[in-house]
């Protein structure tokens, strides 16, 4: 995510991984949404809607008036908006009614060679807009990469973003380069990647319309303004992307961090300009490792900032999980199972480090109250400010402090994946309404881990007590 309004050095770090990467036989695709410390998120459910005429999509961000006609029938789907539309949606992430996951955006840059030949579009889509009129509209991954691509370069972009998106079979990656051009590369089904504010896709075959998707004429554009030289194919990062000192200390140790921990038998400089896009994994990828690899922060290695390096070490390299991150999210289909029981957006509000990730059915029709709830300044009420109130006290007194949270995310995790087994098999049994069945899932989900987290917090206010600056070991007796 890259919020401009606040911060222009904000962004994310996203994870894809192929159905036959997987444990179970899921597609996942995950992303760490990060802009500001403070900044609330809803998760929300649209219901299904049939419209009599064509809708009309207005941004409500001023600085990019971006507008467009929408289809009458919007599926339903799963989105976490900010707390504010003032500066734009940012539905950021969901699954629809069809079984199709969308996650937008991985914020990255364009060359300055790029941008002299097709500048950003003030008024074309943005990140805020993505998943609006996108994920309601489509049926497939691959549908998806096609109907933002033909908005892309119809009213253009004023900014350069990766999307990702995936189905029950495809895992697809898109990113969007200048004012009007885009490629997309699907993920092999053995594969992962982990992109980190770069564009990442590396080389494009132009005539494989299996694996590669990309505009027209992208490939005139690119040898017309001499970005690369193309006979049927062209390497994307080195034609449309950067290589600079932010690049190594902001966006690839990230990268490295990620293929280091899913493949710890290859040697690799965290600076390198040249790890790979797509991977296969030392084996196969279970949930918990895709969200392991979202809350971390190159633990085991001198650049944790919490951990026993070096100052200097320590804030070297930007952590994958840091204090700005709104939300992180792993969106799971699974395979041989309907729609509405296939699809889980496991959701972690605030600092994925410090959070937990709660699984939640996309086939329910609503959400439970306190993910509905976010507020501007702290609300007591709100998920979002709950798992924030955790993490802030923890990072007051981290290493005192940090085991009686690690303690709880632990047991919360066990819990949570019984509850998803569970509920698994009382929806594959009964009889039951599956909406209503899943929505009660939801629920009973988040009720179990805020009341956890509630408890939690007032441990570590009770704890906290004994550590203030004024304190003195006095002797009782007196």
């Amino acid at each position: 995510m890259l919020t401009h309004q606040f911060n222009p050095y904000s962004a994310c770090t996203s994870i894809l991984i192929g159905k036959n990467a997987t444990a179970d036989g899921s597609t996942m695709i995950g992303r760490n949404e990060d802009s500001r410390s403070a900044w609330a998120k809803k998760f929300v459910v649209h219901a299904h809607h049939e419209f009599d005429q064509p809708q009309t999509f207005t941004s409500q961000d001023a600085d990019h008036p971006f507008t467009m006609t929408l289809p009458t029938i919007r599926a339903k789907y799963t989105a976490t908006p900010e707390w504010t539309p003032k500066y734009g949606l940012f539905e950021e992430d969901g699954i629809n009614e069809y079984g199709v996951a969308m996650s937008a955006t991985e914020s990255a840059y364009c060359n300055p060679r790029v941008l002299a030949a097709d500048p950003y579009v003030k008024d074309g889509i943005g990140e805020e807009a993505m998943v609006t009129v996108t994920l309601p509209y489509i049926h497939s991954a691959r549908e998806g990469v096609q109907r933002l691509g033909q908005i892309i370069e119809a009213h253009g972009t004023y900014e350069t973003n990766g999307i990702l998106f995936s189905d029950a079979e495809e895992v697809w990656y898109m990113e969007t380069g200048a004012g009007h051009y885009w490629v997309a590369e699907r993920i092999p089904d053995d594969g992962y990647a982990v992109v980190a504010n770069q564009l990442a896709i590396q080389e494009i075959d132009l005539s494989d319309h299996e694996n590669y998707l990309f505009a027209k004429n992208i490939r005139d554009f690119v040898v017309d303004n001499d970005l690369a030289t193309s006979a049927n194919g062209f390497n994307f990062r080195e034609a449309f992307g950067t290589r600079d000192l932010s690049d190594q200390h902001y966006n690839t140790p990230r990268v490295w961090d990620g293929q280091r921990y899913f493949n710890p038998e290859v040697e690799q400089d965290p600076e390198s300009f040249d790890l790979p896009f797509i991977r296969r994994a030392n084996r196969l990828i279970h949930i918990d490792e895709a969200q392991h690899y979202l809350a971390s922060h190159y633990e085991g290695t001198p650049f944790d900032p919490v951990g026993g390096g070096s100052d200097a070490d320590k804030h070297r390299y930007r952590p994958i999980s840091l204090a700005k991150t709104q939300e992180s999210h792993v969106l799971q289909i699974r395979p041989d199972m309907p729609v509405a029981l296939s699809g889980i957006h496991w959701l972690a509000m605030g600092v994925a480090a410090e959070s937990v990730y709660v699984p939640f059915y996309a086939g329910a029709d609503t959400t439970p109250a306190a993910y509905q709830v976010a507020t501007e300044t702290y609300d007591p009420t709100s998920a979002y400010w709950i798992f924030k109130q955790a993490g802030i006290l923890v990072d007051a007194h981290y290493h005192d402090l940090h085991t009686q949270l690690q303690t709880v995310q632990k047991d919360l995790m066990i819990a949570l994946g019984h509850h998803v087994i569970t509920t698994d098999a009382q929806a594959k049994q009964t009889a039951a309404d599956l909406t209503t069945l899943l929505t009660a899932a939801n629920e009973q989900a988040a009720t179990l881990t805020l009341t956890k987290m509630t408890a939690l917090i007032a441990d570590l206010i009770t704890a906290s007590t004994d550590f203030s600056p004024l304190n003195y070991q006095t002797d009782l007796n007196l």
